[in-house]
């Protein structure tokens, strides 16, 4: 085979890969580019969510804090008219005369 068609043809096969690699890298690398700024993007957001589930959760603490008092209060309160004197009950009207 001439050298001169073993050139063209190793030509032939050389230069698209060339073209290819020459326009796709730089193609690539604004893919690339793009994703990562979606990355950054949704970073602050993930931030935001997670400052608000924070507080939320502090709600929830502090709610189920003041919903045990209640019930502490509650018993108390349940105790103490479970504990009266069987005179004091006597004095008071029956609750179905009102």
């Amino acid at each position: 085979m001439p050298l001169e068609i073993v050139f063209l043809r190793t030509m032939e096969m050389l230069l698209p890969a060339i073209v290819i690699t020459v326009l796709g890298l730089p193609l690539v690398r604004v893919i690339a580019r793009r994703f990562e700024r979606r990355d950054g993007v949704a970073s602050p957001a993930l931030g935001k969510i997670e400052e608000r589930l924070a507080r939320l959760e502090a709600g929830v603490d502090s709610i189920a804090v003041e919903v045990e008092r209640i019930s502490e209060g509650q018993r108390f309160t349940t105790k103490l008219l479970a504990e009266r004197s069987p005179s004091a009950a006597a004095s008071l009207p029956p609750s179905g005369s009102r």
